[in-house]
């Protein structure tokens, strides 16, 4: 009886290490992602002819979660937004704070070695990028993040550009 709870213990523990042992190292880079983040800056630059503006007003603000389950959120506002007249939005000033505005929610993946960050998109304020995996290419500096997407039709504007955005690591 007593090899046998032996045996027993001795296997869970054998089981218990190796499966711990295997379990995916978080890198470094990963690490350093967790958390949350808030807007710093947002700008946009059109191809091909290089002209850059803000792509939400001058002073856009916003938050960017990384969590440790893998999933993602980030909310962008512009600037200048008003509030509705009433207690209850207008269809005008509904229309004026959707577009003054994006949301979306999802997965997230890291690939450390390419400098990229992956976001697969579950659900977003618009639905236009629902069910999409957008790669923004990042950078970590001294509590700052920069997060460059590919080129891409604005969805403000049509235009195809390359959006770079400035986040501070909140503590």
């Amino acid at each position: 009886m007593k090899r046998c709870v032996l045996f027993i213990v001795l296997a869970s523990f054998a089981l218990t290490s190796r499966a711990w042992a295997q379990a995916p190292q978080v890198s470094a880079d990963l690490r350093q992602l967790l958390g949350t983040w808030k807007l710093l800056s947002y700008v946009g630059e059109e191809i091909p002819s290089g002209v850059r503006s803000d792509v939400m007003g001058p002073h856009p603000s916003g938050y960017l979660n990384y969590g440790r389950d893998g999933r993602m959120m980030v909310i962008i506002v512009g600037s200048d937004r008003k509030k509705p007249a009433g207690t209850v939005a207008t269809p005008e000033e509904a229309e004026a704070l959707i577009r003054s505005m994006l949301a979306y929610a999802g997965r997230y993946t890291v690939d450390s070695k390419a400098k990229t960050v992956t976001h697969h998109i579950d659900v977003s304020w618009d639905q236009s990028r629902t069910g999409e995996s957008h790669v923004r290419a990042y950078k970590l500096e001294a509590g700052h993040l920069t997060l460059v997407t590919q080129a891409s039709n604005d969805p403000a504007t049509g235009r195809k550009t390359v959006r770079t955005l400035i986040w501070e690591r909140l503590r």
